[in-house]
């Protein structure tokens, strides 16, 4: 037996001892003649990534391969192989295996190592290890900096020295800290504190070893302004400044960088931003800040949209003109920077500055001001003028613009592509559909068709080309099932995942007839499981299906991403099923029918054409459409509003079509009734990854599936509990009428918790507005409703109205608002408690939306407001809205 063969039989065995014995007395020729053998059975593996087999083995190959190879890139490359991750040899192995090469290559192969991104896994031992026996300059790259933060702060040094103190012991102190400052996504390693009082933490340990002297002052303050006038994440932003504030910079060293703090104060996130306006203020106010300075770091500070960052510099004007009037010239141009800002409180203390202090400046100073005055809100016009002593018509445009609505397209409707034509087509698209947060309906359900079509053409053929694909899947095993992805599939499908498992027999048949049959039986569901059913018998049939009999194709693929089918294309399929003879499966066909167009907007002559074609074929299923097609389309169910003491929900009474016998059994609950006084069950449906589904399964009833979902929408805003909302833009897309339980899905939407589910609401507003579809007066009843009752914060809802008008639906927003406002100003909202909060806001929103679109008439229980003393934002923006709308030169509404 040759070395080679000995080295192989350990390796195979999985020996790392006697991989270790062996490689330290071969030459370098048996070295290099082992390569190819070590190389073919790393291919070999690759096919069984999660077997128990190779994981027995890969700790053995790995060491082989690194002793083995005489070039530093082969090994370098050997060593951070992405498989090897999966199970590869320790650290001290290796670096035991490599002490003996030469210092140049083992400083190569460090340098390889270093250079490969932090998500090859090379572990920082290895690569510190290497440089410490070669002596080579330390690498400073992402990876290593990274592995050194990491391995300075593991769990066992906790208990030993302080972090500074083991720092400061390392000889490559200086280029790695110096290197952090080049990192991106490094601060919440930074922010990341040990020990009592963050002793242990990297910012306090880097403050520390600064003033100790082990890092150069300059170069460390440099560092983190330097970094943050680079921008970054916000995390990345707030971990600098925190290091900066704990290096306690001197008056000298923040005055030595004041232009660095001007643009930050004018560009950088809003803490830094804020941070970097302090130290301006404080200069400026111990005057090491000239008037020049002061005013092109307030243009651009004014010019930002944050209110606190505009507020806190008119204020610092403020202090600097009374302390120093005589730069009132130089000043007051820059306050009027302000007048343009979107708050029209902003825009007032700007006005009053000016009223205070435009006596005192020259000629050209008021002639900047008068220039910027357009931008003021209408009724501060009047104020601005008389301050710089013109006529208020001087400041009205020449020629007012004609407002002009401006809504987004249409969404058109979408044909589903017919399935790829070819297996590689098909494995490139499953690829991408793995790799998708959320699906789209079209997508998926041509890919589903696709692998239903292909295993009956030829499964060999699709198995092969999905093989590399599939390979990383958390289910597929060598090994056959395992007992992990039996009970994850008999819990749920993971969308198109079942039916790739089933392929690849990663899931057995009766593990699959089990769940279908659970889905037909179970009697009590969430409102998620309810809707849900249907799609995961659908899915559990189709991989059922390819092991015991793969039908030629679907029938129920949709015709439109809506999920509407066309009777003609259904009619076609059941004409070629019975071409071939195949058997018509149930959760297909019943899914078919729900998707046929049988509404008024189907063309009668078209239904009637594909109804006798239907019964022409002679088939069960046939005359089963042809009754569809020939009978009344069904009539929509009654529903009402509902009142909680916390919401308003919808209930609707029941769907005799959907609780036939004629349907399977987990289709029926779908025609039970809406109740939102019975209590449901315990909903586990978190994410709601297969919502984009729904409303294909039941296409052209968005009501129905909107008025199931309310509950659950309902608690985002009531609870504070984020939810998954982005339907509501498809809930909009859809076809269907416009009722209540849409329209308050809209309103919840408005209340959600996070910022990105708000946006969902908005869009869902807009293309309702866009496609004619919107009562807008009904939605601002439902909102304004919520807003009193406290299921809807207002100050949520602010952002949404003010987004949907900054995309030009002025007019939209004013006539929700117009509804929703009386409920809220008759209601307790408006008696100083801490439900008004937000209130103002909204006054202010619709006071900009009349100034552009226009409107004018009484607002209930606005002029009583409006009436009252005081100066708070709510009473101001009640004025300012009650002027607007009373006043006689008010233009009328356009919408």
């Amino acid at each position: 037996m040759t070395t080679t063969d000995t080295l192989m039989a350990a390796v195979r065995e999985g020996k790392v001892s006697a991989v270790i014995e062996l490689v330290t007395d071969m030459t370098t020729e048996e070295c290099r003649a082992a390569v190819p053998e070590l190389k073919a059975l790393r291919i070999e593996l690759r096919k069984e990534l999660w077997s128990n087999r190779a994981r027995q083995i890969r700790p053995a190959l790995h060491a082989a391969g690194a002793a083995c190879h005489s070039g530093a890139a082969a090994a370098a490359a050997w060593i951070a192989g992405s498989e090897m991750a999966w199970a590869p040899a320790a650290p001290p192995v290796l670096l035991n295996l490599l002490a003996y090469r030469d210092r140049q290559w083992q400083a190569d192969v460090a340098a390889r190592l270093a250079a490969r991104p932090e998500s090859a896994g090379v572990p920082f031992a290895l690569m510190s290890g290497l440089v410490r026996l070669s002596g080579c300059e330390v690498p400073t790259t992402d990876s290593y900096v990274r592995g050194w933060l990491n391995s300075s702060t593991t769990s066992w040094q906790l208990s030993g020295p302080l972090l500074a103190e083991r720092l400061g012991r390392d000889a490559h102190l200086v280029p790695l800290v110096n290197a952090l400052f080049e990192l991106d996504d490094i601060g919440w390693r930074l922010e990341w504190t040990y020990g009592q009082d963050g002793a242990q933490g990297w910012i306090p340990a880097l403050a520390q070893l600064t003033e100790q002297g082990f890092l150069d002052r300059k170069t460390m303050i440099d560092g983190c302004v330097a970094r943050l006038l680079r921008g970054g994440s916000t995390v990345d932003q707030r971990a600098f400044l925190a290091l900066f504030k704990a290096l306690s910079p001197t008056r000298e060293e923040e005055r030595e960088r004041t232009g660095d703090w001007m643009a930050l104060a004018t560009d950088a996130a809003v803490a830094i931003a804020s941070h970097a306006q302090s130290v301006l203020a404080a200069l400026a106010l111990d005057g090491e800040l000239t008037a020049r300075q002061l005013a092109e770091m307030s243009r651009g500070v004014l010019f930002r949209p944050e209110k606190k960052l505009v507020r806190a510099q008119l204020v610092l004007l403020g202090k600097v003109l009374r302390a120093t009037p005589s730069a009132a010239s130089a000043l007051l141009p820059a306050v009027a920077e302000g007048f343009g800002h979107p708050d029209t409180d902003l825009q007032e203390r700007a006005v009053k500055l000016v009223e205070r202090w435009a006596a005192r400046a020259d000629q050209e100073a008021r002639d900047e001001i008068l220039a910027s005055a357009e931008l003021l809100s209408g009724v501060l016009r009047p104020r601005a003028a008389a301050a710089l002593g013109v006529v208020p018509a001087a400041l009205e445009p020449a020629a007012p613009e004609v407002y002009e609505e401006i809504l987004p397209p249409v969404p058109l409707a979408r044909r589903v592509d017919p399935a790829p034509e070819t297996v590689e087509e098909l494995a490139e698209e499953v690829g991408a559909l793995l790799a998708a947060r959320t699906q789209d309906v079209a997508v998926f359900e041509r890919v589903l068709d696709g692998l239903v079509r292909h295993t009956y053409r030829d499964r060999e053929a699709l198995v092969e080309a999905l093989r590399p694909v599939v390979v990383g899947c958390w289910w597929y095993s060598q090994d056959g099932p395992g007992t992990y992805a039996e009970s994850s599939f008999r819990a749920r499908p993971h969308g198109v995942e079942v039916v790739l498992a089933s392929l690849f027999d990663a899931v057995k048949p009766s593990t699959l007839h089990k769940a279908l049959r659970k889905d037909g039986s179970s009697r009590s569901d969430c409102a998620h499981a309810k809707l849900e059913r249907p799609w995961r018998a659908r899915l559990y049939e189709a991989a059922l299906l390819l092991r015991t009999g793969p039908p030629p194709f679907l029938l129920s693929t949709p015709t439109w991403a809506s999920g509407l089918l066309e009777a003609g294309e259904l009619v076609a399929r059941l004409g070629e099923y019975r071409r071939l003879g195949a058997p018509v499966a149930e959760a297909d066909f019943a899914q078919a029918l729900r998707r046929v167009r049988h509404d008024a907007t189907a063309d009668p002559a078209v239904s009637g054409g594909a109804a006798a074609a239907a019964v022409a074929l002679g088939t069960p299923e046939g005359h089963r459409l042809a009754a569809l097609l020939t009978g009344p389309a069904p009539a929509a169910p009654a529903a009402e509003v509902v009142g909680t003491e916390t919401r308003l929900l919808v209930r609707t009474g029941g769907v005799p079509e959907l609780r036939s016998r004629e349907l399977p059994a987990f289709f029926r609950p779908l025609g039970g009734p809406v109740d939102p006084t019975e209590r449901e069950q315990q909903c586990y449906h978190w994410g709601f990854p297969a919502y984009p589904h729904w409303l294909a399964i039941l296409p052209g009833e968005r009501e129905a599936v909107a008025a199931r979902l309310l509950a659950v929408l309902s608690a985002g805003a009531v609870d504070d509990i984020p939810l998954e909302v982005g339907y509501l833009p498809l809930l909009a897309e859809s076809p269907g009428p416009v009722g209540d339980a849409l329209l308050l899905s809209v309103a919840y939407g408005a209340g959600a918790r996070r910022a990105e589910e708000r946006v969902a609401a908005v869009d869902a507003l807009l293309v309702l507005a866009a496609s004619g579809q919107l009562d807008t007066a009904r939605l601002g009843e439902l909102l304004g409703q919520l807003m009193a009752m406290g299921a809807v914060k207002p100050v949520r809802v602010v952002e949404c109205v003010r987004t949907a008008a900054s995309t030009g639906a002025c007019g939209t927003v004013w006539g929700l608002l117009r509804a929703a406002l009386p409920a809220l100003l008759a209601g307790p909202a408006v008696a100083g408690t801490a439900a008004a909060r937000g209130v103002g806001d909204l006054l202010a929103v619709a006071a900009e939306c009349v100034e552009r679109a226009g409107g004018r008439g009484e607002l209930p229980h606005l002029a009583e407001l409006a009436a009252r003393r005081g100066g708070s934002r709510l009473l101001t923006q009640a004025r300012r809205l009650h002027t607007l709308l009373t006043e006689e030169d008010a233009p009328a509404a356009t919408t």
